[in-house]
């Protein structure tokens, strides 16, 4: 079976996909008849080398991305996977030479395919008298012995366009840039990794793999690599990729060892999640730096895709000064990374944590008492969450995880954690801004958030006085809060309709000679009600929302958690006569 591609047709997809770059980027032209893409300012480049470089199309952004000031001057683009037209690529030549510039580089990755076609426009242009030269690139490390084909072109032919597009822009000429690039193409390598092929458009997958196994030393064609290995933690395999690289037993290795400077580029193959690309970088950085390996620059991201496989490649360029430099020299090409110009190793990576604020000591008498009544609540409130963990969970698979009861039993199990690790703070606002934090750090989820924005906001009417009217205060200032963050309101079924009801009643408590147990009665049989109400109410904010309101026929589980709190609360403070 083939696989799915968003295209408009296989056999236009190269030609759409670089229509579609230079659409998007005011610095490129592409040159009529030929797919093929030049800089805007071509004319501006008169008495200076030209750089052209190319291959099959497939390998996005390169190479096309690395065209502008300070890397190439065009590129010339295949189908996919197949190497460009020797037409198209002498109409490159004569495009840029007619540009007035002295001189064409051709920059070619070292496949049969390229040498040719390269190779033979390189033969004609010289013929009418256009001085060309040719490098081709074999950065590969993956073989231990070198057959007659050589080394193949991997990602590091990207730097190769960078150190030569530096000196290109710096106005040294053709001879001594070939020269240059030629020493610096023997000083670096690159393995690449995958977790399966990819699939050339209109085709079936190259080679498959079992899921426990892995493609080590692999193309960028969809080719096998040199060895099948099981899949491993990321460290390990970085570390296998170093070694083979690094080995001298290794015809094709870098030598790489402690005290060399190097340039490291993460690859992206094309298919790896950012997240699996910056595990992989870091697993880079720490193996080379274990083995006394001075990074000088790294450079992560997609460079050189093999369409959409999921792997990466390790590229290594051994480097001095002059060579960074060169490096680091300002471009224009939309591909190439904003790289800081410092070396990574020997940065520091981490600062200190901010200090906490002070808290003022609890030293009144009372502190005791209040303490004692403030841990039988939390108690109380912890019970009921745990033994309601199944009812609530059963309510919230309809809205689709059914993990609320598991969160909500989570706070409770952190919660009494807490409280054995001694009493709770007596103030209020001291008690609140505590629960906050442990809410935050330990419940999960947007219910942990929620709760944590609820009794921040709540704990701050408390700081000045702890009368009812005060708390009535601090549940407006605690619902205000969720609404404003949570962007939930009365009647979208979530835990804020049972809060918001229950609040509703507590503003009696503002009122002179309020009761309070007959108020906060009235507002827990309110909460209740109100979590029963959100059985008949349409979503409107909330994983519930995405859910079709036809199979929302129970109470929202966050309304009635949250109403079961209250009743604990209640349930207490009676209990003690408070």
């Amino acid at each position: 079976m083939t696989s799915k591609k968003l295209l408009n047709s296989v056999a236009g997809c190269a030609d759409d996909a670089l229509a579609g770059l230079v659409a998007c980027d005011p610095n490129l032209q592409l040159l009529q008849g030929h797919r093929v893409a030049l800089r805007s300012d071509l004319d501006s480049l008169k008495g200076r080398v030209a750089l052209l470089s190319g291959g099959g199309s497939g390998h996005e952004p390169a190479h096309a991305g690395f065209i502008g000031k300070g890397m190439l001057t065009g590129v010339i683009a295949g189908a996919v996977f197949t190497s460009p037209a020797v037409g198209s690529i002498l109409a490159a030549i004569r495009a840029v030479a007619q540009a007035g510039t002295v001189g064409t580089l051709l920059i070619v990755k070292n496949y049969t395919g390229d040498r040719l076609n390269f190779g033979l426009a390189r033969e004609q242009a010289q013929a009418e008298g256009i001085p060309v030269e040719m490098v081709v690139i074999g950065d590969d490390s993956a073989f231990t012995v070198l057959k007659k084909a050589g080394r193949r072109g991997l990602c590091g032919t990207v730097l190769i366009h960078k150190v030569a597009g530096a000196l290109a822009e710096a106005g040294v000429g053709l001879e001594e840039i070939t020269k240059r690039v030629s020493a610096v193409a023997k000083a670096m390598g690159t393995l690449g990794v995958s977790l399966s092929s990819c699939s050339v458009p209109g085709s079936r997958p190259t080679f498959e793999l079992s899921a426990d196994e892995l493609e080590l030393g692999l193309g960028i064609h969809g080719e096998a690599g040199v060895r099948r290995i099981k899949m491993a933690a990321a460290d390990e395999i970085v570390a296998l990729m170093l070694d083979h690289m690094t080995n001298p037993s290794n015809a094709s290795h870098v030598p790489v060892q402690s005290g060399s400077s190097v340039v490291l580029m993460v690859n992206n193959l094309g298919g790896l999640s950012f997240l699996e690309v910056g595990i992989i970088a870091d697993a880079a950085v720490r193996s080379l730096e274990g083995r006394g390996v001075k990074i000088a620059r790294a450079l992560v991201g997609t460079f050189m895709s093999a369409l959409e496989m999921p792997g990466i490649s390790l590229t290594l360029l051994l480097v001095d000064e002059p060579l960074l430099k060169l490096i680091d020299a300002e471009t224009s090409a939309s591909a190439w990374p904003n790289v800081a110009k410092v070396p990574v190793t020997g940065r520091k990576r981490s600062r200190a944590a901010p200090t906490e604020p002070l808290e003022v000591p609890e030293s009144t008498a009372a502190g005791g008492l209040a303490s004692k009544q403030m841990a039988l609540v939390l108690e109380r409130v912890c019970a009921a969450l745990l033994g309601l963990e199944e009812h609530l969970n059963a309510l919230d698979r309809a809205a689709g995880d059914g993990d609320c009861g598991t969160t909500h039993s989570r706070a409770a199990r952190a919660i009494q954690g807490w409280l054995k690790e001694g009493p709770p703070p007596a103030s209020p606002a001291q008690l609140l801004s505590k629960l906050s934090l442990l809410l935050l750090e330990k419940m999960g989820g947007s219910s942990g958030a929620l709760y944590g924005l609820f009794l921040t906001a709540a704990a701050q009417p408390l700081k000045a006085k702890t009368d009812l009217p005060a708390w009535s205060a601090a549940m407006d200032a605690g619902l205000e809060a969720m609404q404003k963050y949570g962007k939930a309101a009365p009647g979208d079924r979530t835990m804020l309709d049972s809060l918001w009801a229950a609040g509703q009643e507590l503003q009696a408590w503002k009122s002179p000679g309020a009761d309070l147990f007959q108020i906060l009665t009235k507002a827990v049989k309110s909460a209740e009600a109100a979590a029963e109400a959100t059985k008949d109410m349409e979503a409107g904010a909330g994983r519930a929302s995405y859910i079709s309101s036809a199979r929302l026929d129970q109470p929202d589980p966050g309304a009635v958690a949250a109403a079961a709190i209250l009743r604990a609360i209640l349930e207490v403070l009676q209990s003690q006569g408070v």
